[in-house]
């Protein structure tokens, strides 16, 4: 007879077998990510803040005349700074937190300071720390995109206290009626890959809203207001079209194919509207194409490929921005005609472009799309959702405005404004143009301004 003898394990060895198994339970139990993804949201999320500082500044900046270019860049520092507070406090919760609204509305404190959440939370493939800074960002520059209506004209007080209300109480709760849990706009499928409806129409809604409130600029309409730096505006324009990468790329929240395909079609669209906005203004009363034409153009097909970015096909993206490039162009002919003074033609460009992006997802989406096959189902939903932003965003904001008014005058008295609102707002000027130079002062009053103070405002007035 064979006897067996069972020789036990050594300390070490069971040891071993412990922590590999209780290994394998933490790998079967806490959320995987991919350091891949994680690497290229982060990266991302850094894209889509230098759009706002310095894309959108320098942009911007350079629109506007040389007296007034540092207000707009102290305001897209303003809303990134405030923004990324006001989502740490409360934003992100209301936007991502737990539906307690029929799809309307976050928990706002279910997140509160961002509680609930550390390093190992995870949101899919990535840590949620990545997921949440990344979505900050679009909520940083969408305010920041209101401030082309406005500009100009308007107290940098009102201003903050317009942004930070504006944030909270229209932002966030559209955020999640598309993006969030159980939003309701997303759960009846309405498809937004990158925010054309969450940042362009919202922003576009808004912005007619305040030209109308705060009032166009003196002399709009009688006096030229040409821009007084293109070559920023140049420069802004291609950090915008940089950081629109990471803003549509981005939105796949991983590294593949869908953001391979986002990344493809953002370039596509972007340089078929430049294209088609200069030949638009060729053919047109101008006879030349211009800087300032393809550059906005270029935005223009940015916003409007984005809510389609990785939904279509890359000749769609060819036709997507080829029309936004002449609509968004007749669209910001009009605001003279009609007589509301949209500085920096954020209606034209963002609320059109949008808009058009929105309907041409619902048309051209290579999964539900009516080129596709699949009825108009889908550009219903898309129909529906745009609608529903312009209701949101146009009363929510009206009412706003209304409340900061009664808090604190919308804008600058009209000897301030005459002046400038980088003397008069922040006692500083952009440009060495005599003794105040670029170095802080007091901000007179046109009657009180040494004499030398007046003569350059006056100047800059020219440009």
């Amino acid at each position: 007879m064979k006897v067996a003898f069972r020789i036990p394990p050594s300390p070490a060895v069971v040891l071993t077998t412990v922590l590999a198994a209780g290994a394998a339970t933490a790998e079967e139990t806490a959320p995987a990510t991919s350091a891949g993804d994680t690497a290229w949201v982060l990266t991302s999320a850094a894209l889509v803040l230098m759009m706002t500082v310095p894309g959108l500044a320098l942009f911007y900046g350079g629109l506007v005349r040389a007296k007034n270019i540092l207000s707009l860049l102290m305001q897209c520092l303003t809303c990134l700074a405030l923004v990324s507070v006001l989502w740490v406090v409360a934003g992100y919760s209301i936007a991502f937190g737990d539906d307690i609204g029929g799809g309307l509305l976050g928990d706002p404190v279910q997140y509160l300071g961002l509680r609930g959440i550390d390093a190992s939370s995870a949101s899919g493939s990535i840590p949620t720390y990545a997921f949440l800074v990344f979505q900050l960002m679009f909520a940083a520059i969408t305010p920041a995109l209101i401030t082309g209506a406005f500009a100009e004209r308007m107290r940098f007080g009102a201003f903050v206290l317009f942004t930070a209300l504006w944030s909270l109480l229209i932002y966030s709760p559209l955020c999640h009626w598309v993006w969030g849990p159980d939003g309701w706009l997303g759960a009846r499928g309405a498809m937004d890959f990158a925010g054309g409806t969450v940042v362009h129409i919202s922003s576009g809604t808004a912005a007619l809203v305040a030209a109308l409130l705060v009032g166009a600029r003196r002399g709009f309409g009688r006096e030229p207001m040409p821009p007084h730096n293109l070559p920023f505006t140049l420069a802004g324009a291609a950090l915008l079209w940089v950081g629109w990468f990471g803003f549509n790329a981005g939105s796949a929240l991983a590294a593949d194919g869908a953001a391979a395909l986002a990344f493809v079609t953002t370039n596509t669209a972007a340089a078929a509207a430049a294209l088609s906005w200069a030949v638009a203004e060729w053919l047109g009363r101008a006879g030349r194409p211009t800087l300032l034409g393809a550059a906005t153009g270029a935005v223009a097909g940015l916003v409007a490929i984005t809510p389609a970015a990785g939904f279509v096909a890359p000749w769609a993206a060819l036709v997507i921005g080829a029309v936004a490039g002449v609509l968004c162009q007749r669209a910001c002919t009009l605001k003279t005609r009609l007589g509301y003074d949209d500085a920096l033609d954020v209606v034209g460009v963002h609320g059109v472009g949008g808009t058009w992006g929105a309907l041409a997802t619902g048309i051209f989406a290579l999964e539900g799309g009516l080129v596709a096959g699949a009825g108009l189902g889908q550009l219903g939903e898309q129909a529906l959702g745009v609608l529903a932003t312009y209701a949101f965003a146009g009363i929510g904001t009206w009412l706003i405005l209304l409340f900061v008014r009664s808090v604190t005058p919308l804008r600058v008295e009209a000897e301030e404004e005459e002046m400038g609102l980088d003397l008069t707002e922040h006692s500083e000027t952009a440009y060495a143009t005599g003794p105040v130079g670029g170095h802080p002062v007091a901000a007179p009053s046109l009657a009180t301004a040494p004499a030398e103070a007046t003569a350059g405002a006056h100047r800059t007035r020219e440009v």
